[in-house]
C-alpha cells in the first residue's frame, strides 16, 4: 500500500474515533496497475460525514456534504477525497436510485460494480495497509479480467449503467470481460432503457477517449447495447450484396478510422469527428449496376445530422458541435484534391472553408485512408503530403485561412448610399470568390477596384 499524508491523517482521527476505514476503489486498482490517480473513496464502517468534517478541520479544508446521498468530499494535500458509510443496498426495478442500509465493508464491497474495484486497503493503525479481498479483484487484476462480485444478473439489472462501464473498463484497461458478465449484458441489455442519457453520454466519452476506442464500440455491438444507446452508429454494421457486388462494411472502417485519429490526436472532438465522419452512409446507400455502390453526398447529409445526434447524447451543442459537424462536412474534400490536380483555387477555397480546423481535418483524411491494399494506401498519402505542402504555400502567400473579404458590407452602402440589400450581398460574395479564385490578391485597393467595377456593371453610383 502506498502510504500518503492524507491517509495519515484519517488513521488518526478514525483510531481516536474508535471507527474502522479503507481506502476502496479505483485508487487501490490503479495503484496495482501503475496508472496516476488522485481521486480517493473512503469507506467508514459508521458516518462518512463525520470523519470528513474531522478531517476538513485538520486540513483546512472546505467540505461538501451531500447527505441525501450520505457522501461528503473536500479536497486536501493534492487529493480529491470522498467519504461514505459502509452500505447494502436494493434496487426496485424501474430506477438506478439504489434503498440504501448501513452495512459492513464486506456488504460494501459486495456493492461494488467489480471485484477490481471492491478492493480495499485498511486506515487504521492496528492493520494499517492490510488488503481486504473478498471477491478475487487481484486475481481478476493479474488476470485481466473484469467480473462482477455479485451475481451478474442482479447487479447490471439493480444498476444498468454498470454494463457500459463493464464495456468502458474493458476499453480502457485492455482487459477482457468474464463470460459470466458478458453473457448477462446480453441478457440485461433492455435495462439501460432506464439509464439517462447524460450518464450514457459520459461513458461513451471515456471509451472514445481511451487507447484503442474500438475495443468499446465493438463490444457495444456484440452485447447489443449499441443499437439501444446509439442507432445511427449501429445502423452502419453490415455488407449487402447486389449482383456479387458488395460494399464494406461501413461500421468496421469507421472503427479503423477512430483508431487510425487515437494513434495521431488525444483530441476527443476530433475522435468524435472521425467516429461520425460516414455516419449518414445507411441513408445514401444506392446501387447502380454500372458503377456498383455509391454514397452520394453522404458528408452533407452527416453533417445535418451531427446536431440531433449531439442533443441525443447530451453532447455539448455549442462550438464542439460546430467543429465535429464541420469536419463531417469537409472530410471528402482533401480526398478530392488529392485525386485530382491540386489547383491554387481549390486549395485556398479548403483553406477558407477549414479555417484553424485544416489541420485536424488533414489528419481525419489521412486515417480515412483504410484500404487492405497497400500500393493505394501509400499512393494517397503521397499525394495527402503534396497536398499539405499547397496548403502551406497558398497559406503564406495568400493569407486566406480565417480570412474577412478587405470590403466590408458597411464600406459598399457608404460608397454606394445602399440600405441593406442583396445587392450588397453580391458584391462582397463575388469579391471573396475573385480572392479565391485567384482573380485578385487579397489585397485592400486590388479589391476596392474590383468593387467599382461590379457597382458600375450593376448600375449603382458612388453617393455625393
Amino acid at each position: 500500500m502506498v502510504s500518503l499524508p492524507i491517509f495519515e491523517k484519517i488513521t488518526e482521527i478514525i483510531d481516536r474515533k474508535g471507527v474502522r476505514a479503507f481506502v476502496v476503489g479505483g485508487f487501490v486498482r490503479d495503484y496495482y496497475l501503475r496508472r496516476p490517480c488522485t481521486d480517493v473513496d473512503i469507506v467508514v464502517v459508521g458516518s462518512g460525514i463525520e470523519v470528513a468534517r474531522e478531517l476538513g478541520k485538520l486540513t483546512h479544508s472546505k467540505v461538501s456534504v451531500f447527505k441525501n446521498f450520505g457522501t461528503a468530499m473536500l479536497r486536501a494535500d493534492g487529493m480529491e477525497v470522498e467519504f461514505v458509510g459502509a452500505r447494502k443496498e436494493s434496487y426496485s426495478h424501474d430506477s438506478r436510485k439504489p434503498i440504501v442500509e448501513e452495512g459492513t465493508i464486506e456488504d460494501d464491497q459486495l456493492r461494488r460494480d467489480f471485484t477490481i474495484n471492491a478492493l480495499a486497503w485498511s486506515l487504521n493503525s492496528d492493520t494499517y495497509g492490510q488488503l481486504l479481498d473478498s471477491f478475487g479483484g487481484m486475481k481478476d487484476l493479474e488476470e485481466s479480467i473484469i467480473r462482477t462480485p455479485a451475481d451478474p444478473d442482479i447487479t447490471f439489472s439493480d444498476d444498468p449503467l454498470r454494463m457500459m462501464r463493464a464495456v468502458r473498463f474493458a476499453t480502457q484497461l485492455g482487459f477482457d470481460i468474464a463470460p459470466e458478465t458478458f453473457d448477462a449484458i446480453c441478457r440485461n441489455r433492455e435495462r439501460i432503457r432506464i439509464v439517462s442519457r447524460e450518464r450514457i453520454a459520459i461513458e461513451l466519452g471515456k471509451i472514445v477517449a481511451s487507447p484503442v476506442p474500438s475495443i468499446g464500440f465493438e463490444l457495444l455491438e456484440i452485447t447489443g447495447l449499441l443499437e439501444l444507446i446509439f442507432p445511427e452508429l449501429h445502423a452502419l454494421c453490415g455488407v449487402e450484396v447486389v449482383n456479387g457486388r458488395a460494399h464494406k462494411d461501413n461500421f468496421k472502417h469507421t472503427l479503423k478510422v477512430l483508431d487510425n485519429v487515437a494513434r495521431q490526436s488525444d483530441n476527443i472532438w476530433l475522435r468524435w469527428a472521425a467516429l461520425l465522419h460516414d455516419i449518414a452512409k445507411p441513408q445514401t446507400k444506392a446501387y447502380d449496376p454500372r458503377v456498383g455502390w455509391s454514397f452520394h453526398g453522404h458528408e452533407f447529409i452527416g453533417s445535418k445530422m451531427i446536431p440531433s445526434i449531439f442533443r441525443a447524447l447530451r453532447l455539448p451543442m455549442n462550438e464542439k458541435m460546430k467543429y465535429v459537424q464541420k469536419l463531417v462536412l469537409l472530410h471528402l474534400r482533401p480526398i478530392i484534391l488529392s485525386e485530382d490536380v491540386v489547383t491554387d483555387s481549390a486549395v485556398r477555397r479548403l483553406l477558407f472553408e477549414a479555417g484553424d480546423d485544416i489541420d485536424d481535418l488533414m489528419t481525419l483524411c489521412e486515417a480515412d485512408i483504410t484500404s487492405g491494399d497497400e500500393a493505394k494506401v501509400k499512393r494517397y498519402l503521397r499525394n495527402f503530403a503534396l497536398v499539405r505542402v499547397k496548403l502551406r504555400e497558398i497559406e503564406e502567400k495568400d493569407r486566406v485561412r480565417n480570412f474577412q473579404p478587405p470590403i466590408s458590407g458597411d464600406l459598399i452602402m457608404k460608397v454606394y448610399g445602399l440600405a441593406p440589400c442583396s445587392a450588397v450581398g453580391e458584391i462582397k460574395a463575388e469579391i471573396k470568390d475573385a480572392i479565391l479564385d485567384g482573380k485578385i490578391a487579397n489585397d485592400y485597393s486590388e479589391a476596392y477596384a474590383l468593387m467599382e467595377q461590379i457597382a458600375e456593371r450593376m448600375g449603382l453610383m458612388k453617393a455625393e
